[in-house]
């Protein structure tokens, strides 16, 4: 039996509408991405998730300013508590400046770290458990999936806006992850580093990201193996972080 974005019956419905993929994702992931499967494109979630993006960057810097959000940053890594009054206003005055250029390039980072979890995926179903998905099938099951995230980025947006600023983590402003109920100032930068990564978003994210690629397979790969797979890097990225917040620290 091939995999459904291969064996489209020629009595096959219509895809879906993008708003109507838009609640799948959310409500019938199941259905949904046996549609997207069946009709792959990636170009309005992809979109979505950019526009998301500058929203947030756009929202953080009309609320705090540049200046105030490089000193915060500056702040909440404890890298200002070793910088004189000179070098502190001198990495103000250079990260203000990419603070604003970051509203072009963070988007292209964005699109990037799809393509790389879209990559992983193609490994795990592939090279894995056997499967011949193409590249457009799972980058389209990827943009979808992180419609998880692009709510979460919506979320933030108001907390941003009506929020502290005073004691708003600029690095960490969603309440979606342990870390945002723990003091940054208290707590040991290792466990910090981890409080900020169990995040319920990346773990819906990954469910969800799974679901769409085990269906894509026609149900060859369960999602709990892909699941799995996903766990076990990210578990190592946790950890390459909380090494690197160590040594930074």
């Amino acid at each position: 039996m091939g995999t459904i974005s291969q064996d489209v019956a020629a009595g096959a419905p219509p895809p879906k509408s993008f708003a109507a993929r838009i609640a799948g994702v959310f409500f019938s992931p199941a259905e949904t991405f046996d549609d997207i499967a069946r009709q792959p494109g990636f170009w309005a979630p992809l979109g979505l998730a950019v526009l998301a993006f500058i929203a947030v960057s756009e929202t953080l810097v009309a609320s705090l300013g540049a200046e105030r959000i490089i000193r915060l940053s500056l702040e909440q890594r404890g890298q200002a508590a070793r910088m004189t009054p000179e070098q502190m206003q001198q990495a103000i005055s250079r990260g203000a400046l990419f603070v604003h250029v970051q509203t072009f390039v963070g988007p292209v980072i964005v699109v990037i770290a799809l393509l790389v979890i879209a990559g992983l995926g193609m490994l795990i179903t592939n090279l894995l458990y056997g499967a011949q998905l193409k590249f457009k099938t799972v980058f389209s099951i990827t943009a979808y999936a992180n419609l998880i995230g692009v709510l979460g980025a919506l979320i933030s947006i108001p907390l941003i806006i009506f929020g502290d600023h005073d004691q708003l983590n600029v690095q960490n402003f969603t309440p979606t992850n342990l870390g945002f109920f723990l003091s940054w100032r208290d707590t040991s930068k290792a466990l910090y580093s981890l409080a900020t990564s169990l995040d319920l978003f990346t773990f819906w994210f990954m469910i969800v990201l799974s679901i769409g690629l085990s269906r894509a397979t026609g149900g060859k790969v369960k999602t709990g193996s892909i699941f799995a797979v996903y766990c076990g890097l990210w578990a190592l990225w946790v950890l390459a972080k909380m090494g690197l917040a160590v040594m930074l620290g």
